[in-house]
């Protein structure tokens, strides 16, 4: 059973002047689990909005989302709030961490998402893992880009997910912090054997993984433009 199946997901926005304006047509795709990908695409062609599909933040608007044989998109919204918080990780690239708490306790809140006991141990391992021991009581204005980055990253592994997305984990990280970024997120779910699904425009972060594919090729909104 694959981890993650879209089968003829379609997505759409209904614009100022009431027309509609299409994203996504997506008849098939598919990621298995513990696998690790990259899906390639240009600036501003539904990546952002697809990951949103999938994580069930976004309905789509017809097709079959199944992430480990669940069909997000017949649950209710209730239902994929829960869904979400148990099974998936989501890396933002701008963060979405609270300014108000501790490195540690962002990624102890992430925990109460999926109604877990609070596990102030892993918690620790996890900020250890990415390289911040020494920064577990900073509050992010305290840390530099890279490293809020990586409490961003201890957070979204913080439920144990099956799978992990990653949206554009180095735009806003500085060059000499995104091949760690990089390699921290890898190696942290090869280690938990999360599956992964990475969404940038960087070709030299898509070089790095064995599958790449190209949103172009999979989204028929793309193909006929």
């Amino acid at each position: 059973m694959a981890m993650l199946l879209l089968k003829d997901v379609k997505k759409s926005y209904l614009e100022a002047n009431r027309q509609t304006l299409p994203i996504l047509d997506i008849p098939h795709f598919q990621l298995e689990a513990g696998e690790q990908m990259v899906l390639l695409g240009r600036s501003g062609c539904g990546k952002t909005t697809l990951l949103h599909v999938i994580a069930g933040i976004t309905s789509a608007d017809s097709g079959s989302v199944q992430v480990a044989g669940v069909d997000i998109a017949s649950l209710s919204e209730a239902g994929r709030d829960r869904f979400r918080a148990m099974k998936l990780g989501f890396v933002f690239q701008t963060f979405n961490l609270l300014p108000g708490f501790t490195a540690l306790e962002n990624v102890l809140l992430g925990m109460t998402f999926g109604r877990r006991r609070k596990d102030a141990r892993r918690a620790r391992q996890l900020l250890e893992r990415v390289g911040l021991k020494d920064r577990v009581y900073h509050k992010p204005a305290a840390m530099s880009v890279g490293q809020q980055q990586r409490v961003a990253v201890a957070r979204a592994l913080a439920n144990r997910p099956t799978l992990l997305l990653a949206d554009e984990p180095t735009a806003n990280v500085d060059p000499a912090n995104q091949q760690i970024v990089i390699d921290l997120i890898r190696e942290s779910c090869r280690e938990e054997n999360v599956a992964l699904l990475m969404v940038t425009h960087a070709s030299e972060v898509a070089a790095q993984f064995e599958r790449t594919d190209r949103l172009e090729d999979l989204n028929r909104v793309l193909s006929a433009c």
